[in-house]
């Protein structure tokens, strides 16, 4: 028997749940279609994860370094079992606590693989939804007034380089390793590609990044990206840039070996194992877009700015659409598109207001134009820049690498961009966000009174060095 929704969500990851919940709450009934897990990528393979490896690989660091702060200790070792074990519990209690606001907003969840029709007898447009249930009982027929797709994404590899989820590893199989190699070569320096490389060599593993291009974290401010690749290096990660991997020179025994053409030299890399780690492939096939006029380029779906598709009832959110394929992205695209669907007023969404985080240590956060990008677009730009080193909650903590550096118009002095690398900075970050939103000047935030001694200091510091009228540097 057929089931009429005013929406349904295919794919129940963040973005989807997160717009099923303000569904609910604007009094659509809403149904959410997922073959895996509630919580999708971010929570069980992704966001949440990773952070909990992250955080073990940065507990073990600090212990090493506990004498430097008067803390005698025998020498830490690694109980990776229990690491994983710590990181399941924490995406356990998540998964639950999703489950409940399901149930809370009553919402439908229809454990399968959801397909979009065509025209038919259910329908006289695009859009009722075939569910293949998991428990192998008769597909479930879904007819909604408004469709979400919301079915993310998975990791890219490169031709040649096929993933065998022991020795060639994604990020997917890499949070589930039951131990650690000893040595592993990361294909890409990318943010992912960072994040792994910085838990690794905490975790005292032998790591060599191989990037594509002249610099790691090629998206952020050159500054960041610079003092990056020193934190890293600091670290004992060899970092290889310019390097293009040759795929077809990939051989496994008891590890694997790889060559890449690094400056026109020919080099050969050994590890135990391989994390290719090139970006992220929009979930497309297989989903029924082809019975509609969906049009999909460059292997994402096209929307408009309230994420509606060609078809004007079906939307799309997240990173099945491309563009910054972040979690906190899907979901305010999800409320936008919903409150949309509802005969709302949203407000678009600002790229240049979305901050992002690397998880990295030492971490890195930004939102807004980089100094380069801003003068790409014809900016004069004025630029202040104040070091962590120079701040004494960092001396406390005992981790001075890293400096906030704030981009400005020299014109009209509107705040165009916030870069930080450093302690915490992604904790940071929300209040450079919030001063984009409000189109704020560097002088409005240095206004703003920074308590002492605390990390966000630097923020006001950088603010006033705009104009050169820093305080303590």
């Amino acid at each position: 028997m057929a089931q009429e929704y005013d929406l349904v969500v295919l794919g129940g990851g963040t973005g989807g749940y997160v717009a099923a919940i303000r569904a609910s709450k604007l009094g659509l009934k809403t149904a959410i279609v997922e073959e895996r897990e509630l919580g999708g990528t971010c929570l069980h393979r992704g966001c949440i994860p990773s952070k909990a490896l992250l955080r073990s690989a940065e507990v073990f660091r600090q212990t090493k370094e506990a004498d430097a702060f008067g803390v005698s200790t025998e020498s830490p070792t690694l109980n990776f079992t229990k690491v994983q074990e710590r990181k399941q519990s924490i995406v356990d209690t998540l998964h639950k606590g999703v489950q409940g606001l399901m149930k809370k907003g009553k919402i439908d969840i229809y454990e399968g693989f959801g397909r979009i029709l065509g025209p038919s007898i259910f329908s006289p447009t695009a859009g009722t939804i075939s569910v293949e249930m998991n428990n192998g009982e008769e597909n479930e027929m879904l007819i909604p007034k408004n469709v979400l797709v919301a079915t993310g994404s998975s990791p890219k590899s490169l031709p040649g380089l096929e993933v065998d989820g022991e020795l060639v590893m994604t990020s997917d199989e890499a949070l589930y390793m039951e131990e650690l190699p000893s040595s592993i070569v990361i294909v890409g320096g990318g943010v992912i590609g960072i994040e792994w490389a910085s838990m690794l060599a905490d975790f005292g593993i032998e790591v060599t990044v191989l990037e594509y291009l002249p610099h790691i974290l090629p998206t952020e401010d050159e500054d960041v990206s610079k003092e990056m690749l020193k934190q890293m290096k600091n670290k004992g990660v060899n970092i290889v840039t310019d390097a293009k991997v040759m795929a077809d020179t990939l051989e496994k025994g008891k590890g694997v070996t790889i060559k890449a053409d690094v400056g026109g030299e020919t080099t050969t890399y050994q590890a135990d194992r391989m994390l290719v780690s090139v970006g992220r492939s929009a979930n497309v096939k297989n989903i029924g877009l082809e019975n509609t006029d969906i049009v999909v380029e460059n292997g994402v779906i096209q929307t408009n700015n309230f994420y509606q598709t060609k078809e004007s009832h079906i939307y799309a959110i997240g990173d099945v659409i491309g563009g910054m394929q972040l979690a906190h992205v899907a979901s305010h695209e999800g409320m936008i598109a919903v409150e949309h669907m509802a005969d709302g007023s949203p407000h678009p969404m600002n790229p240049e207001q979305v901050p992002t985080c690397i998880y990295s240590n030492p971490e890195v956060a930004s939102v807004g134009l980089t100094e380069t990008g801003a003068k790409e677009k014809g900016f004069e730009v004025k630029v202040g820049k104040f070091p962590f080193k120079a701040i004494g909650k960092a001396l406390v903590y005992g981790e001075t690498d890293g400096f906030v550096k704030i981009v400005a118009d020299k014109e009209t002095d509107d705040l165009l961009g916030v870069h930080m690398v450093g302690p915490h900075v992604t904790d940071m970050i929300s209040e450079a966000g919030l001063a984009k939103v409000l189109d704020a000047t560097p002088w409005e935030i240095a206004e703003s009174i920074h308590p002492h001694p605390t990390l966000a200091e630097a923020i006001g510091e950088a603010a006033m060095a705009v104009d050169g009228n820093q305080i303590h540097g």
